[in-house]
């Protein structure tokens, strides 16, 4: 569920990937992971990541796909606010599929960028 990177500038952080494409998933967890992060997931069903993040596990930040298998992740994006984890949401929808009350979220949209991603987050990381 957990792995472990070489060092660089995430080193010893723990990054959420909640992502339904496997080959997007995939690919965010190996760019994280070659800047050292340590990947939690990647989860691609909301039952699955909601577990993992009700167990209260330490996380520094998570991406988080706005639709997983047709079902809206606002209820765990609720969970990882009261929690104190920072988070970006990516989809392939404009913003107004946002709930208003995440409108002040960082939206990356599909297809990503993933060396834009992966700078970002680690900007996002370092503010922490």
């Amino acid at each position: 569920m957990t792995t472990i990177a070489a060092p660089g500038p995430l080193a010893g952080r723990r990054v959420l990937v909640i992502e339904d494409e496997y080959f997007l998933a995939d690919d965010i967890a190996r760019t994280l992971t070659s800047l050292g992060a340590r990947i939690v997931g990647p989860f691609g069903d909301l039952d699955e990541a909601s577990e993992i993040v009700d167990r209260d596990i330490a996380i520094d930040a998570a991406i988080v796909d706005v639709n997983l298998r047709r079902e809206m992740v606002f209820p765990l994006a609720r969970v990882l606010r009261a929690r104190n984890v920072p988070f970006v949401f990516t989809t392939g929808y404009d913003r107004s599929s946002i709930e208003a009350e995440f409108q002040d979220v960082e939206l990356w949209g599909k297809p990503l960028d993933i060396a834009a991603m992966a700078r970002q987050l680690t900007g996002m990381i370092k503010r922490i």
